[in-house]
């Protein structure tokens, strides 16, 4: 399949299951189960796997634009399907046969979810550096132990990609470690379920690993590796998948205060709203809002995908112009639509809700304007 094959099987999905499945993900903080299996059995589980393997070789063009698509009808499927797909880009990037094998392939057969682990309790938004401890039993063999916070497709993917600090306690803070985990590995034990303000369906739980012995055959790249897997693939590909997603939520804002207009009338006049000069021009910014933003992730994720080192400017400021863009146009959405936006387990109610967290989702808006300030001044973009 072509991407706009991809995309018009990953609309038609968006306008039935998950669309069908909307309602009960957030009233009942429900996990979207048929929306996930709808992808993977369409074919669409392996959207950034390479083709050599089953998979459709696509990039971050192709997330931003499915994670989009999703989002307009539910920000956590999106967000969830977008995280599976940015967990099996982290495989695949220096992926040994085995995990070719074992991971790779399934996923591109719709056998398999994976997803991140790496954000923890006592770090917060700074995901990159984590303190899961790391201990090498043998060549063949380490052990595990921490917790993780907040991830998302906790306890239902098949596996996990975990983030761990250095194997020598003198290592430098950015010699750190991936490693994938299967969700049979013995330890992992798991937190209540999410119950949150918005995003209900994302199953973002707590994970606890106790002493988990994992193979070498696990880990991903190499020991220490794990700021390359940071600035080369895990903050491009979920920076886009967030983005995505919460640009969608933007349009189905935008859509939702549209059609109010075209359809309201006044019964004493018999003029609807959408004759009204102020509302026209509202509604005329914020579409050029939406606009000008998705055409900022659409160039950054083409130039992230075409390998231009440069990308990672506009992909960093891609996410954080999102956020500002969804926040506002769904606030001004419910003040064009007047009173009937305020109403319970409205559509609105929703948007306005899982619109929020686009600012706080790690890396944060602040942060993400801060690296971006750091790359251009040429200065370290972490924090010491």
């Amino acid at each position: 399949m072509d991407l706009q094959e991809i995309l018009s099987r990953i609309k038609q999905i968006a306008n039935s299951t998950v669309k069908d499945e909307a309602g009960a993900i957030d009233e009942k903080s429900k996990w979207p189960e048929a929306s996930i299996q709808a992808l993977q059995n369409a074919g669409l589980g392996g959207l950034v796997v390479a083709k050599d393997l089953g998979g459709h070789g696509q990039g971050l063009h192709a997330i931003a634009r499915a994670c989009e698509i999703l989002g307009q009808v539910s920000g956590s499927a999106a967000l969830c399907y977008g995280m599976h797909c940015v967990g099996a880009a982290v495989i695949g990037a220096k992926a040994t046969e085995q995990q070719k094998e074992e991971f790779l392939k399934p996923i591109a057969q719709g056998r398999h979810l994976t997803t991140l682990a790496l954000s923890e309790p006592g770090t917060g938004a700074h995901f990159y550096f984590p303190q899961t401890q790391l201990l090498a039993l043998s060549g063949n063999e380490f052990l595990l132990n921490g917790s993780k916070s907040f991830v998302t497709n906790g306890s239902k993917a098949d596996s996990y990609v975990i983030s761990t600090a250095g194997v020598d306690p003198e290592a430098a803070r950015d010699e750190f470690s991936c490693f994938v985990l299967r969700n049979d590995t013995a330890g992992l034990e798991w937190g209540p379920d999410w119950s949150g303000l918005g995003m209900r369906g994302n199953s973002s739980k707590t994970l606890v690993l106790k002493d988990i012995k994992v193979p070498a055959q696990n880990l991903l790249g190499e020991v220490g590796d794990q700021l390359w897997y940071i600035f080369q693939v895990v903050a491009p590909y979920f920076l886009t998948a967030m983005s995505g997603t919460y640009l969608g939520i933007a349009q189905a804002a935008f859509n939702e205060a549209r059609q109010h207009l075209i359809g309201r009338a006044y019964t004493h006049s018999g003029t609807t709203l959408s004759q009204n000069q102020l509302l026209q021009h509202r509604l005329g910014m914020l579409w050029a809002r939406i606009e000008r933003t998705r055409q900022l992730l659409h160039h950054a994720t083409r130039e992230g995908d075409g390998g231009d080192p440069t990308a990672v400017l506009p992909i960093l400021a891609s996410k954080a112009e999102v956020a500002n863009c969804c926040v506002e146009v769904v606030n001004e959405a419910m003040s064009l639509m007047g009173g009937i936006a305020y109403s319970h387990s409205s559509r609105m109610d929703v948007l306005l809700r899982d619109a929020r967290a686009s600012h706080v989702m790690g890396p944060t808006t602040d942060m993400l304007y801060t690296w971006l300030g750091r790359a251009l001044l040429e200065q370290p973009v972490l924090d010491s």
